[in-house]
């Protein structure tokens, strides 16, 4: 007899033995989804492994298997296994991880009823004569089967007649009409247009990096190949030339991008060179959209799987290449729930493990990308040139402070960016204007007492938003409507006064001065629906609008050649972030959101407006000069010892009792620090940045060492015999994005 061990979906880390009844003997393979009887209930799970003998007296058997394949392949499988130790997580919330809720809990396929003819045109015709007047609803069924080629969707059938399912009933039963099913086409793809297009030439940069890429896929030699490249270099022509040998060899890949915002113009640029062979992965799809296209993933028909994050974790047959475009992006990590991973060293493990090779691509790498670099663990490939003559914008620092007093008073738009997008309007061209803050003002406070409205389930303040006339938090959704007009706190008389800007009020504003401008705004706000995004920049790319105002989410990626100029209404807030990666970060979004001007044979022009002209950070970012901003940020992260010149570990307490977390925090701290060597650090327990969430407190210590594994190991032994008291949750954060 066999026996097979169960990881179960419920909140239980230790598998359990199930016996396998003789008629799954021959069926069962570890990583297939299976029924399971629980306290006398079924349940499902995964098996973690299939065994001769089970060490328990009693074991009973599993009531049946639910998936015809394996959810999880074996190089998944090593994969999950590695996750779940370097991560310092269970497997089973890793198995929850890597195979999506839609086949965990399968949705069925979209199935409808066809309708056919079941005698010739001349018989149906005579019939619907002879039955007109007696069965008039069975004579309109008719008429419309007679205009028909083949067949027609029941649902369509009964429109267009105006009648019920019954006439139809009726019609099969006497044998003049078949009924079929069909399965639906749930594709994301299904009804977008494109246009088919064939590979460019390279230039000689882009040929070199292709080279060494295509040397290594043929040789069947796992390699991480670092592809730096100035925004507009022509990067993602590489990827496609790149795709197109592993699709020749029979190989499979996976392409990620960082958000779907990208995802839209990435699909479209892919599709219109590999028809048929791709597949979309990403949070926005529903779950029956999810278990077609990882179906059509699995079973090998989409060789090249295209999506976010955790799209690294697709089922691709024969893998031999994984694209990770925009490396440096934080939406990679994952911080909410564990296994915090980042989607880019899952990329390079499992590109190791597959011995496939690994392209990381970006114009701005994150800093232990380019040290990986350097030290010859990766190849770096350097694109300096834009692709196709283009040139980089020109760069231009505006100090607000000097405009403030030009104006006498606050401003949002310097005369020189007015003046820019006076012309690009004249001239028929397009503005890009980029604030990374939604809403209308940022805050409402009190003038007299300085008291902020803030969230009562977070800390933070609440953020005005006028279109709704509501102060909102950016955190769990809480809500004021309408905003308070007094000081709830000192009862002053005098009204509250709003601060800070927001995408909303830019739009506004500009409409005030420019009414005839036509804007798209893109925001947390304007894309909660299914489909907004491709909408909108469908929109912005077809030249309905005069200026696109958006968030992060524009600053990365997009092609648009009538863009010629990139307002950057504000950056201050990113440098001042107390954080080791603050001006990595501002660095990156200033690059990121500069390169989408000029892409086009139009020369492109950037205005940043700060009030810290003299920061360092702003004069590289001008210059797109990454190189010189490494050789400056390097040496100060070795001098503190941050990475990559360290690992860090952070680890987060949350709980609604702020006692009962801090207690748990300290003796967890307590612990580690009786069985870690003394060359690891381990730093005070704090309140996190954003001190209370959701109404649960959060405070947090950081563990530094040259390497992980001591870190994890320890915590691994502590959590054994210290396991997280009931009501507070802990979050091992392996290599976190942020200190605070």
């Amino acid at each position: 007899m066999k026996y097979v061990e169960v990881l179960l979906d419920l909140a239980v880390d230790k598998s359990l033995d199930y016996s396998v009844p003789a008629e799954f003997a021959s069926v069962v393979r570890r990583g297939m989804r299976v029924e399971v009887p629980v306290q006398g209930r079924p349940r499902l799970g995964t098996i973690a492994a299939i065994k001769d003998n089970s060490t328990y007296p009693k074991v009973q058997p599993l009531l049946k298997v639910v998936s015809d394949q394996e959810v999880i392949t074996e190089p998944l499988y090593d994969l999950a296994l590695w996750i779940s130790k370097y991560y310092c997580t269970s497997l089973r919330q890793v198995f929850k991880m890597v195979v999506p809720a839609s086949i965990r809990r399968p949705v069925k396929p979209k199935e409808q009823l066809y309708v056919m003819r079941n005698k010739t045109r001349e018989e149906l015709a005579n019939y619907c004569k002879a039955i007109r007047e007696k069965s008039p609803g069975q004579a309109a069924v008719l008429e419309e089967m007679l205009l028909v080629k083949k067949g027609i969707l029941l649902t369509e059938l009964l429109e267009k007649s105006k009648t019920t399912r019954s006439p139809v009933d009726t019609l099969v039963k006497k044998g003049y009409l078949l009924v079929d099913i069909v399965r639906i086409d749930r594709s994301p793809l299904l009804h977008e247009e494109y246009f088919k297009t064939t590979p460019k030439k390279l230039n000689s940069a882009q040929q070199a990096a292709l080279d060494k890429v295509v040397s290594a896929i043929e040789r069947r030699a796992f390699e991480t190949h670092l592809i730096y490249g100035i925004t507009g270099s022509g990067k993602t022509e590489v990827y496609l030339q790149a795709i197109e040998k592993v699709l020749a060899s029979g190989g499979g890949c996976i392409m990620l991008v960082p958000e779907i915002s990208l995802t839209a113009q990435t699909i479209e640029r892919f599709r219109s060179r590999f028809e048929g062979q791709i597949a979309i992965l990403h949070h926005r799809l529903s779950d029956g959209e999810k278990l077609d296209e990882w179906g059509r993933i699995r079973n090998g028909e989409a060789r090249i799987a295209i999506g976010a994050r955790s799209a690294v974790f697709s089922p691709v047959v024969n893998l031999r290449l994984i694209i990770v475009d925009e490396e440096h992006e934080g939406s990679y990590k994952q911080e909410e729930e564990a296994p915090c991973y980042h989607a880019r060293d899952i990329a390079v493990m499992r590109g190791k493990m597959e011995n496939a090779v690994v392209m990381l691509g970006s114009a701005t790498p994150s800093l232990e990308s380019f040290y990986n670099a350097q030290k010859g663990k990766y190849i770096l490939s350097a694109l300096h040139q834009r692709a196709d003559a283009a040139q980089l914008p020109t760069f231009t620092i505006v100090d607000m402070k000097k405009e403030y007093d030009r104006v006498k008073g606050l401003t949002n738009f310097s005369e020189s960016l007015l003046d820019g997008i006076k012309r690009r309007v004249a001239a028929g061209e397009q503005t890009i204007l980029f604030l990374n803050r939604r809403g209308y003002h940022a805050m409402l406070l009190c003038k007299k007492c300085a008291e902020v409205i803030k969230c009562e389930h977070c800390d933070t303040s609440l953020t005005f938003h006028k279109g709704e006339n509501t102060l909102s938090c950016h955190l769990c959704g809480y809500t004021i409507a309408p905003p308070p007009q007094h000081c709830p706190k000192c009862k002053a008389p005098d009204p509250l006064r709003f601060r800070g800007v927001g995408t909303e009020q830019i739009e506004r504003s500009l409409h005030a001065i420019f009414p005839e401008v036509r804007t798209l705004r893109m925001d947390g706000d304007t894309t909660r629906h299914k489909g907004s995004h491709q909408r909108l920049l469908r929109e912005f790319g077809s030249g309905k609008a005069d200026v696109l105002i958006g968030t992060q989410m524009i600053a990365k990626g997009l092609h648009f050649p009538q863009v010629t100029l990139v307002g950057i209404i504000n950056c201050d807030p990113a440098l001042q972030i107390p954080d080791f990666r603050s001006s990595e970060i501002a660095f990156q979004l200033i690059t990121q959101v500069a390169g989408r001007a000029g892409r086009g044979q139009i020369a492109g022009e950037v205005i940043l407006q700060t009030c810290l002209p003299d920061n360092p950070t702003l004069a590289y970012a001008a210059r797109q000069d990454f190189d010189a901003f490494c050789k400056e940020e390097l040496p100060s992260r070795e001098m503190f010892a941050f990475p990559p010149f360290s690992q860090l570990v952070k680890c987060v307490l949350s709980s609604t009792n702020s006692k009962r977390a801090l207690q748990y925090g300290h003796a967890l701290r307590e612990r580690l620090l009786g069985l870690l060597p003394a060359d690891v650090e381990v730093h005070p327990l704090l309140p996190c940045g954003h001190s209370k969430v959701k109404d649960h407190f959060r405070y947090q210590f950081l563990v530094r060492g040259a390497t992980t594994g001591p870190i994890t190991r320890a915590l691994t032994e502590v959590l054994a015999a210290l396991p997280e008291p009931s009501g507070v949750k802990l979050l091992i954060d392996v290599n976190p994005l942020s200190t605070f």
